[in-house]
């Protein structure tokens, strides 16, 4: 007989086909929101109308922006629309644009709450072991300023109380965790995404597909995250190369939203991830590959490696893609190759010479060792390198 515990967060709802800066104006409304600071794409808001349209249904209550967070969500960055937003005196966080910028809103609100005013000072976000082993948030004074996020990606880390951001000292991107730093709305509109470059939208197209994969392929996978995960798998599946043959249809573009948001519910009941997304942060923060094109490059080399420790639940992966009896592995290959994505190491410029540093790297990442084949040293690691080489 199974049992577990589903844990839901902290988000109050998600709103999904309607335009972001109506929506926006309303909730600020609302909820009495009075100096509202918004962190912006700097694309959108110098080459769009988009954030204008946000300020403008703001009207006296836009408080400022930052639109200059680089990928990745450096802790300088982080630090300094930190000290913008203090000295906006916010009561409320809008962000537009992707995931770095979504991210660094979460991690903003926790140096809003604690008075962390130096990138070296947030080593105190770092997560902790509790008594059960599980990472938590370390002793902190919860957010009190709360955020609506309209993402401009697939990626769909709006959805969790988990916040990626890089300690350049090291080149390590660090989780930061905090039940509230999850946001308040987010607010899922197709229309703002046709300005992002196709080639972001597809890949953090695969990152989410990546999140659906690794959690129904986990071995700690659960009824709720599996039901929800291989829905968005298949409306992932379905919308993306609608949009890559049509830029302009909003409704495959809004199937795609949607996929990504369920994408992320087994990581919201306590589902890890595997080996792809821990080889990827390293790819990520040591080596700059964006993290959509890491899950492009490893997801199918991951899944040949597990195969033979979780080949029934790869066959649902297929199943949900439309490639009933197929290997899932091959499925996502050829999902990739036909969005005209990266499928290897060497396509983003990374030789077998960084394989030993990537190697031992993912192992220190939270992932790695919950992979549902155990990978039980950096030997292993350098196997899935190599079938992605």
């Amino acid at each position: 007989m199974q049992s577990g515990r589903i844990v839901f967060g902290r988000m109050e709802e998600v709103v999904y086909g309607r335009p972001a800066a109506e929506v926006i104006g309303e909730i600020s409304q609302r909820t009495g929101a009075t100096r509202v600071f918004l962190m912006a794409s700097s694309t959108l808001d110098k080459t769009t109308d988009e954030i204008a349209k946000v300020r403008s249904a703001l009207g006296n209550r836009a408080a400022g922006t930052f639109a200059a967070m680089p990928p990745h969500t450096p802790r300088s960055a982080v630090i300094e629309a930190a000290r913008q937003a203090r000295a906006a005196n916010a009561d409320l966080i809008v962000t537009v644009g992707g995931g770095s910028i979504t991210d660094g809103a979460k991690a903003v609100q926790l140096c809003l709450a604690n008075d962390i005013v130096t990138p070296d000072a947030m080593d105190g976000l770092r997560s902790v072991k509790g008594p059960d082993g599980a990472l938590g948030p370390p002793p902190l004074k919860p957010p009190r300023v709360r955020q609506i996020t309209v993402p401009t990606t697939l990626s769909a880390g709006e959805f969790s109380g988990i916040a990626g951001v890089t300690d350049e000292r090291t080149k390590v991107k660090e989780l930061f965790r905090h039940p509230a730093i999850i946001p308040q709305v987010v607010i899922l509109d197709p229309a703002v995404t046709v300005h992002t470059p196709e080639w972001l939208w597809l890949s953090t197209g695969v990152r989410a597909v990546d999140h659906c994969v690794e959690g129904i392929c986990s071995n700690e996978a659960n009824p709720y995250g599996d039901a929800q995960a291989l829905k968005g798998l298949a409306l992932l599946a379905s919308g993306m190369p609608r949009v890559k043959a049509d830029p302009g249809d909003l409704a495959a573009r809004l199937d795609c939203q949607i996929g990504a948001w369920l994408s992320m519910a087994p990581l919201a009941s306590g589902v890890p991830m595997g080996a792809s997304h821990g080889i990827g942060y390293v790819l990520g923060a040591a080596f700059d590959v964006p993290h959509g094109h890491t899950s492009c490059i490893m997801l199918p080399a991951v899944m040949r490696w597990n195969k033979s420790a979780n080949a029934a639940r790869q066959a649902l992966v297929a199943t949900a893609m439309g490639r009933t009896g197929d290997e899932a592995a091959v499925a996502l290959d050829a999902f990739i190759a036909g969005l005209g994505m990266p499928r290897s190491l060497s396509a983003v410029g990374i030789g077998r010479e960084h394989f030993d540093r990537i190697a031992e790297g993912a192992m220190g990442t939270p992932w790695v060792p919950r992979n549902p084949r155990a990978i039980k040293a950096p030997s292993d690691v350098r196997e899935i390198l190599e079938i992605a080489a």
